[in-house]
C-alpha cells in the first residue's frame, strides 16, 4: 500500500506487488474503514484530512481492483463503484471477471444478494465456454448456477451445443 501511494500516476503500481490473499483481506478491511471515516460526518476532521482519508482509500480501491482474486473484495468494490455512481469502473471490475476469477469464484458472486454483482456474475458466466459450465454441473454448490448460465448461452446467445446438455438434462431428470 506504501508503494502505490509513492508511485507517481504515470507507472502502475500494481505490476509490483504479487496477489496476496491475507493482504487482500486487510486492504479491503482498510479500504471498508477509510470509506466509513471519510463518509462520517460526525467525525471532527477538516477538509484537508477528508480529502487526505479519500486520496488514500482510492489508492487502496485501485490496488484492490487490479489484484483482487477474492469474490468477496470484489462484490465489494462493486458496492463501492455503485455508491459512487462510477459505472465506468463496474465496467471495468466486470471485464476483469473472465480473466481473474475461477468459474466457482463466479458462481459464489451469482449467489450473491446484491443484485448488481448478481447480474455480473450471471452475464460472466454465460461468456464461459460450454465445457467449463459443463465442469461444474458435477458441483452440488455450484451446479444449479452453472445449469442457469448453460440456459442462458442457449436462450440469448443461441448456443446450441448448451441447448442440447440443456435437454439432455432434462431428458434425465424426467427418468
Amino acid at each position: 500500500m506504501e508503494r502505490a501511494l509513492q508511485v507517481s500516476s504515470t507507472t502502475s503500481p500494481q505490476a509490483r506487488i504479487p496477489y496476496d490473499p491475507r493482504a487482500d483481506l486487510e486492504l479491503s478491511r482498510l479500504l471498508a474503514a477509510l470509506d466509513d471515516r471519510a463518509a462520517d460526518t460526525s467525525a471532527a476532521l477538516d477538509d484537508e484530512q477528508r480529502e487526505q482519508l479519500r486520496h488514500v482509500a482510492k489508492t487502496c480501491a485501485t490496488v484492490l481492483q487490479e489484484k483482487t482474486q477474492s469474490a468477496e473484495v470484489f462484490a465489494q468494490l462493486v458496492r463501492r463503484a455503485d455508491q459512487q455512481h462510477d459505472y465506468k469502473l463496474i465496467d471495468i471490475l466486470a471485464d476483469a471477471l473472465n480473466s481473474r476469477f475461477a468459474p466457482s469464484e463466479i458462481c459464489e458472486l451469482a449467489r450473491s444478494e446484491d443484485v448488481i454483482v448478481r447480474a455480473l456474475a450471471n452475464e460472466a458466466l454465460a461468456q464461459f465456454p460450454t465445457s467449463v459450465l459443463v465442469g461444474l454441473l458435477s458441483d452440488p454448490v455450484d451446479s444449479e448456477i452453472a445449469r442457469d448460465a448453460l440456459r442462458r448461452q442457449a436462450v440469448d446467445y443461441g448456443s446450441e451445443e448448451a441447448r442440447q446438455i440443456i435437454n439432455a438434462l432434462d431428458q434425465v431428470e424426467e427418468l
